[in-house]
């Protein structure tokens, strides 16, 4: 059995399923998933926990065939979280230092961070997490890791993201109700950036969209710093329910209209392809027009990428983004889904599959766009793990030198002492 704090559990809970995923490091560096369990949705809307008791049993669920998959007890969690409610801003903090012999340490940053905490917000918001994106030393600008420098006055940039308190707090819990422990709660874009974006593509500008079933997250990196976050209260079921108004028919077929004969692009459709859903106890069955499915699609798709678009022209980084658009989530297996958004925005898009940091032999499955943020979030959850026991060396290393420091004065004092006392007796013979 793996030792606990090797494994890192992440739990995505979204509008439409419940993912809990258990993954290590190989000996690599890789992520190998040991085992992922997934349930329905049924008490999220729009990313947002509408209905706890349901939430907890979904979760519960899903907890329960993640550990028989992986064999590992699961205990403590990652929490994506999501919703509408999430706001994006800028913020500078500043802290002097007294000396310059001693060097900028991770004690700093973390002051600097903490204060972000402090800042006020309004009422009913609180602050989720607090992201440097640069430091400036001494009026010295565009550092990016100012550990080990000398200066008096640290400034830095922070990336600030805010949410309501209840929403945070219905997360925590339905977690706790679960039996679980929340190690940390990240927000699903970040974490779904970190499955699927290379650190070229965010050094060169690049905006992520993860279309997921309630929510589209949009998260825009420049100079491999994030700038800008923002939730829109579309997905993948809008759609769907589009589609169950314009075709007469109901949700459960709707969807599945929508996944097998869905397509972005309607001209790409032929005129002739027609579709026949049975009807309902003994009525006849509904002919429907393929053409006619990816018209009601496309419509509605336009309408969330020119939100997406807005979203990006409101950063102020729209002609920045060399790298141009990355597509993850659920609703990025549409057929024709990246022509739709090159030809709405004008940008190069690919699909993001989060296969770039799994090890080989993780199943099919796993490297689905459909699983981008569980992936990130036990990506993320390895990083903060590594941040920790960093720290940790560094205390300890600290405690040491201290020691020996004292040790060293400890014994000259006595040297001393002892001199002094041989030196009183001489003269006394003398």
């Amino acid at each position: 059995m793996e030792s606990s704090s090797d494994i890192v559990v992440g739990l995505d809970i979204g509008t439409t399923k419940i993912v809990v995923m258990v993954g290590r490091k190989n000996e690599v560096g890789k992520l190998e998933i040991l085992g992922m369990g997934r349930s329905e949705s049924l008490g999220v809307t729009r990313g947002v926990v509408a209905n706890i008791e349901k939430t907890v049993q979904s979760i519960r669920t899903a907890v329960a065939e993640a550990e028989n998959k992986s064999g590992v007890d699961v205990r403590v969690v990652n929490v994506g979280i999501a919703g509408q409610h999430i706001k994006s801003l800028q913020h500078r903090g500043i802290k002097m230092r007294n000396t310059l012999d001693d060097e900028i340490s991770q004690e700093d940053i973390d002051m600097l961070i903490n204060d972000m905490f402090k800042l006020v917000t309004l009422p009913g918001e609180e602050i989720i997490d607090v992201l440097p994106q640069e430091f400036i030393v001494d009026n010295e600008q565009g550092i990016k890791d100012p550990i080990g420098m000398s200066g008096i006055r640290l400034e830095a940039n922070f990336h600030i993201i805010t949410g309501q308190v209840a929403a945070a707090k219905n997360i925590h819990k339905c977690v706790h109700k679960a039996d679980l422990e929340v190690q940390d709660v990240i927000l699903e874009p970040i974490a779904s950036s970190a499955a699927v974006l290379s650190e070229e593509e965010k050094e060169a500008g690049v905006v992520l969209v993860d279309i997921g079933g309630g929510t589209t997250d949009v998260a825009i990196f420049q100079d491999g710093i994030i700038r800008h976050t923002a939730v829109i209260p579309f997905g993948g079921n809008i759609i769907t329910e589009d589609i169950k108004e314009g075709c007469s028919i109901i949700k459960n077929q709707a969807e599945l209209l929508k996944v097998k004969f869905g397509s972005a692009l309607a001209n790409e459709s032929q005129e002739n392809e027609i579709v026949s859903i049975p009807g309902l106890r003994g009525r006849e069955p509904k002919e429907i027009s393929i053409k006619n499915l990816s018209h009601i699609i496309q419509a509605r798709l336009e309408e969330i990428i020119e939100h997406i678009y807005y979203e990006i022209k409101n950063s102020g980084y729209e002609n920045k983004l060399i790298a141009g658009m990355v597509i993850t989530g659920g609703g990025s297996q549409m057929k024709h889904i990246g022509q739709l958004f090159e030809y709405v925005t004008g940008m190069d898009t690919r699909i993001g599959y989060p296969n770039e940091y799994l090890a080989n032999g993780n199943s099919d499955e796993i490297t689905s766009p459909m699983y981008a943020t569980g992936v990130g979030l036990i990506l993320k959850g390895f990083e903060k793990l590594e941040r920790q026991k960093g720290q940790l060396k560094n205390n300890e290393q600290e405690d040491s030198i201290k020691v020996r420091q004292g040790e060293k004065t400890k014994g000259g004092f006595l040297q001393n002492m002892l001199a002094k006392g041989k030196q009183f007796f001489e003269e006394d013979e003398n």
